[in-house]
């Protein structure tokens, strides 16, 4: 009775609960918060030092006693204690500036395709404990796909690759539901990874996480661009241990992430030779959607599309549109209990 009462004074939220990024969709305002899902800890008292963009410019620089944490591995919850904290953290602030003393809001949070029973209740009681009066998980490419305006409850096929931070999904959804799917842990933070890698083997270089993401987004490629680019690589020399800087450009980067890409691009192939052949044929005339940050790297629309011989596109600001979704599902509650899934909570809080 008292969750009603304070819901009444609570902004409802949907929540894009990613590895990299949280992104949170008030009903009223729109896309309120867009932070780095990462949290500074001092280890000494356990308590929190800051959350988001503040920690993760603390990434590589902290003292022993400071540790950054990302409490999402993989779109699922790796820390729940650090979650909950995150969560409230950010329930809080989109509550600042209105009179609710206790926010109770009600919660629409995407959700992996593949979690299990055990990762949704984790993911729905750190959202409870953190101040949620009801939660409705969401398959995320069902998000994605409302948020890159796809008629989601028509008869038609569609499909959409979204590629994360550390998931790429690939789905392809009919009549509100997903017919079939592939789930990869490999996505951005791998290409990261990759380019770290390289680093290392090639020129003996010690690059941090950081230093590997700006390479990525400055110059990394899925195809050869119509111009070179070139970008300084800055490090430690594994050799001297002394600080580094070479010049790099993009035909070393994509040679660092070609695998990973390529795994993404047969992943789609591979999803779409599983499709029934009338859903494959809207998909030929409709065309295949990119959503998240790595629909951003240059030419993968390109290249996906060549491999698999069906036009692609990138849908309008991809990074925002499993949030831009659970906005939508907020003004439409009859699609919302259409596929929301069962709780996996029995006692959840109504």
């Amino acid at each position: 009775m008292l969750n009603k009462f304070l819901g009444h004074f609570s902004k409802d939220l949907g929540i894009d609960l990613g590895t990299s990024n949280t992104l949170v969709y008030s009903k009223d305002g729109g896309i309120v918060i867009n932070e780095p899902s990462v949290v500074a800890i001092n280890t000494r008292t356990d308590q929190i030092l800051s959350v988001g963009k503040d920690a993760k410019d603390m990434l590589g620089k902290t003292p022993p006693h400071i540790s950054i944490v990302r409490p999402l591995l993989n779109g699922v919850i790796s820390d729940f204690e650090v979650t909950e904290k995150m969560l409230k953290y950010f329930i809080d602030k989109v509550h600042d500036q209105s009179f609710t003393i206790v926010p109770r809001p009600s919660i629409v949070i995407g959700v992996p395709l593949e979690t299990t029973e055990v990762e949704r209740k984790a993911i729905e009681d750190a959202a409870l404990s953190a101040g949620a009066r009801k939660v409705h998980m969401v398959e995320n490419p069902m998000l994605a796909a409302l948020g890159a305006r796809l008629p989601l409850s028509e008869s038609v096929g569609m499909m959409v690759v979204d590629i994360g931070g550390g998931k790429t999904e690939i789905a392809v959804m009919s009549l509100a539901g997903v017919v079939t799917w592939k789930s990869l842990d490999i996505a951005g933070d791998e290409m990261n990874k990759n380019i770290i890698q390289y680093a290392r083997d090639s020129f003996n270089l010690l690059l941090g996480e950081r230093n590997a993401e700006r390479l990525k987004m400055r110059i990394g490629t899925a195809m050869e661009p119509d111009e070179p680019l070139e970008i300084e690589m800055r490090g430690r020399d594994l050799l001297s241990g002394l600080p580094k800087e070479i010049i790099i450009n993009d035909t070393q980067v994509r040679e660092a992430i070609n695998r990973s890409v390529r795994t993404i691009v047969e992943a789609v192939k591979g999803t779409l030779e599983q499709t029934p052949p009338e859903l494959v044929a809207d998909i030929y005339e409709r065309g295949i959607v990119l959503t998240g940050g790595g629909a951003l790297l240059r030419g993968m629309d390109k290249l996906i599309s060549q491999q698999a011989a069906i036009p692609v596109r990138v849908a309008e600001d991809p990074l925002t549109c499993v949030v831009r979704g659970a906005g939508l599902l907020l003004e439409d509650p009859l699609l919302l209990k259409d596929i929301t899934l069962p709780s996996a909570s029995e006692g959840s809080i109504i």
